[in-house]
């Protein structure tokens, strides 16, 4: 099992090949991107456990990259390390102020480098910030969106669960639920950069539940992208003859459908919330319906 995502952003293409097979070797799945730009892009697709960022970029500097990743509400969470010649106290203090975790110069300790990736990653799962499993927000950072919902306006709330999750895991292993979770984390990020806005806020709730909060105008055409996508690509995930036979056989004879995806879906432009906790059992609620209509069609 790989110990967590890494993004190198660096234009000194022998340092982050180095830091890149380091890393590997490590058991960290390991991305590149030279350019700030590409950083941004990359992280809107897939996010990273941790981002080890360089000052000094072609195109815009780190501090610029790292302000983005901020100010962005799906990027705002990943820790980032500063990695740079530069070793003033006052270019650490910019950098931590706006919001970097750690700071190491170059020429650096690669031992010492590993040390505080490892740290930062691991701090932050403890902290159930991010779920090990897809990278995303978990918990914490979830409740916080969800306090600031009742601050804002013109959102969206959407519950979704992976159905029939449980008896997949059952026949298939704990390691092809995984690769199931982390199929749906990337589904979710795709589907959204397409569809959605940079505000729009992608959790992961549970095991089996994700929670998406968006400011996108046409929600329907979301969800039914997403049910589409879904139903396509977990045809992957099952042997031929489940895939024949629409799902499992189970012990007792029946048969656990493939899996599908449900939604319950809330905003505040049709109903108004007195706390975090109506928004969500409310989703939870329309989430049990979608799921009985689902199992019934």
């Amino acid at each position: 099992m790989s110990n967590g995502r890494i993004l190198i952003v660096e234009d000194d293409f022998d340092i982050s090949n180095m830091l890149r097979i380091f890393f590997t070797g490590q058991g960290y799945q390991v991305e590149v991107a030279a350019r700030g730009s590409d950083a941004l892009e990359m992280c809107r697709k897939r996010l990273p456990d941790l981002i080890v960022l360089d000052i000094m970029l072609p195109d815009m500097d780190g501090y610029a990259v790292c302000r983005a990743m901020r100010t962005t509400t799906r990027t705002s969470h990943i820790p980032i390390i500063f990695l740079t010649q530069k070793d003033e106290r006052s270019d650490k203090i910019a950098g931590l102020e706006l919001g970097a975790d750690d700071y190491i110069t170059k020429p650096f300790d690669i031992e010492e480098l590993k040390l505080r990736v490892r740290t930062a990653i691991r701090t932050h799962q403890r902290l159930n910030m991010t779920d090990p499993r897809t990278g995303l927000p978990s918990a914490r950072i979830i409740e916080d969106q969800l306090r600031n919902l009742m601050r804002s306006s013109n959102w969206t709330f959407i519950l979704i669960g992976i159905d029939n999750f449980s008896p997949f895991v059952d026949a298939y292993g704990f390691v092809a639920g995984d690769e199931v979770l982390r199929f749906t984390a990337i589904l979710l990020n795709e589907v959204v950069d397409e569809m959605g806005t940079l505000d729009d806020f992608i959790g992961h709730a549970s095991n089996d539940t994700f929670v998406l909060i968006t400011m996108s105008e046409n929600v329907p055409a979301l969800v039914d992208r997403l049910r589409e996508r879904f139903n396509e690509g977990i045809l992957s995930h099952y042997n031929f003859m489940d895939r024949e036979q629409g799902g499992i056989s189970l012990p007792d004879g029946s048969l656990a459908p493939l899996m599908r995806l449900s939604f319950g879906i809330v905003s505040d432009k049709t109903q108004r919330f007195s706390d975090i906790r109506e928004i969500t059992e409310t989703a939870a609620e329309l989430r049990r319906l979608d799921q009985e209509n689902g199992a019934r069609s």
